[in-house]
C-alpha cells in the first residue's frame, strides 16, 4: 500500500519517475525523446490539455475520428499537429490508463496501432521547419519503441497510485490478456506470482 505525496515540481517528478522506469525496464531512450515524454506527461496532467470540446460535450474524440480529421486537413502544418496529438493522446491514455483499458473492447493494442502509426507517419514526412527538424528523430523513436514507452508511462502511473483489490484484479487481467512485464512486476511486488505460463497476444 502507498500514500499520497505532495509534489512541488511536476516536471521534475515526471522526469525522475520516467527515468527510473526506463532504467528499470532496461530501455535506452535518446535525451530528446525522454524530454518529450516528460513534457507530454506534464501537459496532460492538466485535464483541460487532454480533453477538448466535442459534439457531445467535453471529452476525447475517438481515435479513428482524430485520424480522419488529420488526413482531411488541407494544411500540412495543421495535419502534422493533428497527427502529433493523435500520437500523444494514444501514448498517454494507453500508458497512464493501461489497467482500465484491459477490460474494454478497444484495448492497448488498438491505441498502439493508432498512436504508433501517427508517429511513424510524422517521422516519414520530410521536415520543413525548424520545429519539424527537431522532432523528426523523436517521432521516429516513439514509433519504433511505442510499447516500451507505454510500459514506462504505466510504471510512472503505478507509482502515483494506491492499490486496492480492484486494481489488483485489473493488473492480473492485463497480465493475462497482454503478458505485460510491467503488470507482472507489479503483481510480484504485491506478493502475487502467477502459477502458470500466459500465452499472450503481445509481449510488451
Amino acid at each position: 500500500m502507498g500514500k499520497v505525496e505532495a509534489v512541488t515540481n511536476l516536471d521534475e517528478w515526471f522526469r525522475d519517475s520516467l527515468g527510473a522506469a526506463l532504467q528499470k525496464q532496461q530501455v535506452s531512450m535518446e535525451p530528446a525523446t525522454e524530454h518529450y515524454m516528460v513534457n507530454l506527461l506534464s501537459c496532460f496532467a492538466r485535464a483541460d490539455n487532454l480533453y477538448e470540446v466535442t459534439r457531445d460535450g467535453y471529452g476525447l474524440k475517438p481515435l479513428a475520428i482524430m485520424l480522419a480529421d488529420a488526413l482531411e486537413t488541407p494544411s500540412p502544418m495543421a495535419r502534422n499537429l493533428a497527427l502529433q496529438r493523435l500520437g500523444d493522446v494514444s501514448l498517454f491514455i494507453s500508458g497512464f490508463f493501461q489497467d482500465s483499458l484491459a477490460r474494454r473492447a478497444v484495448d492497448v493494442d488498438y491505441y498502439a496501432k493508432m498512436g504508433g502509426g501517427a508517429y511513424d507517419t510524422l517521422s516519414g514526412l520530410p521536415p520543413r521547419t525548424a520545429r519539424e527538424h527537431a522532432l523528426h528523430s523523436v517521432f521516429s523513436e516513439l514509433a519504433a519503441k511505442f510499447f516500451q514507452c507505454v510500459e514506462a508511462i504505466a510504471e510512472v502511473a503505478q507509482q502515483s497510485r494506491v492499490f486496492n483489490e480492484r486494481d489488483v484484479l485489473r493488473l492480473y487481467d492485463l497480465y493475462l490478456s497482454t503478458g505485460s512485464q510491467r503488470a507482472q512486476r507489479a503483481l510480484n511486488g504485491l506478493g502475487i506470482v502467477p502459477s502458470f505460463n500466459v500465452s499472450s497476444r503481445t509481449q510488451h
